[in-house]
């Protein structure tokens, strides 16, 4: 659905967008990863028409984005970082106005069914002025899908919102992805990984990382690392101290109540970690792996 290849994007002597190149399948939802700067923006508003690319390719359900602005904007529905609505207008009021430029012809049939998705039929008659942040985003999506379009792009469609708004808008970009292929930009990692199928991990303009988040999990993590919580009175430093010499033990540390002892070379430690603590006259609570999350992964492929 998504088909980027050799994708530049320069202002003046700054490179955005260095050669990246990725896909998003039909029925995917594509996770596209980075730190603020690192590309996401400039990527979607090539993909959206909004801007053309210095060089290379990207297509969008087999049309080219810039040979083939007018049938790329047809099947997109873009929600972007600020959402841009008429604050006089009424929410089913704008929605339609949506659909008519859209040029639909069951307008007000189709802007209840998105505003019933999109969980605002309820404020259908408000006036957008009077929405908070979070129901704003989700005009601002109804909006993207008033078309019914096969690709929907949103960038960064959760910042500024609460934990509950997050969590609402999440569920409802999962629910989307059943028709949807859905490209996904955000800096908020867990979003990621609750949300999306594969992720695409972008800095300073470049790919450096793609794939499901278990993959890319399992390509970085060299060492296994363990977490430990024990019972007892003891002391901190000298148990670390302990920890650190026992064979095949590269580095303990101190983590959410407990400890993070990470092996050298994949070696299995538990055996002789459960040894030394029981040895020491403590009681061991818990002993497992600790599988690394996709903040660890997204800061091992972008650090210096």
């Amino acid at each position: 659905m998504i088909e980027v290849q050799g994708l530049v994007k320069r202002f003046g002597d700054f490179t955005a967008l260095n050669h990246i190149s990725f896909k998003a399948e039909e029925g995917e939802i594509l996770g596209f990863l980075g730190p603020n700067g690192a590309g996401k923006t400039t990527t979607m508003r090539i993909l959206t028409g909004y801007m053309p690319p210095t060089d290379g390719q990207a297509r969008v359900a087999g049309f080219d984005v810039f040979e083939q602005s007018l049938q790329v904007r047809q099947r997109i529905g873009y929600l972007p970082e600020l959402v841009r609505l008429y604050p006089d207008m009424t929410v089913r009021g704008y929605v339609e106005f949506v659909a008519e430029m859209r040029g639909l012809k069951n307008r007000r049939q189709r802007a209840e069914e998105v505003l019933e998705m999109v969980g605002m039929a309820h404020r259908a008659k408000s006036l957008i002025r009077t929405l908070s942040k979070g129901m704003r985003q989700r005009v601002g999506l109804a909006q993207a899908l008033v078309h019914n379009p096969p690709v929907l792009i949103l960038d960064e469609p959760t910042i500024g919102l609460d934990p509950q708004q997050v969590a609402e808008l999440r569920t409802i970009i999962q629910q989307l992805g059943r028709q949807h292929t859905i490209m996904f930009s955000t800096h908020v990692l867990t979003e990621a990984e609750q949300v999306c199928d594969r992720v695409v991990i972008i800095n300073r303009g470049n790919i450096v990382a793609e794939g499901r988040p278990d993959e890319l999990r399992e390509k970085v993590q060299d060492n296994t690392r363990v977490f430990v919580r024990i019972q007892g009175r003891f002391d901190e430093k000298k148990l670390l101290n302990m920890l650190n010499t026992l064979n095949g033990v590269e580095k303990s540390e101190a983590f959410q109540g407990g400890f993070v002892v990470t092996a050298k070379n994949n070696v299995e430690i538990r055996p002789s970690l459960a040894k030394a603590i029981l040895e020491q006259g403590l009681n061991l609570l818990e002993l497992r792996p600790l599988a690394i999350t996709l903040e660890d992964i997204f800061l091992e492929y972008t650090r210096q």
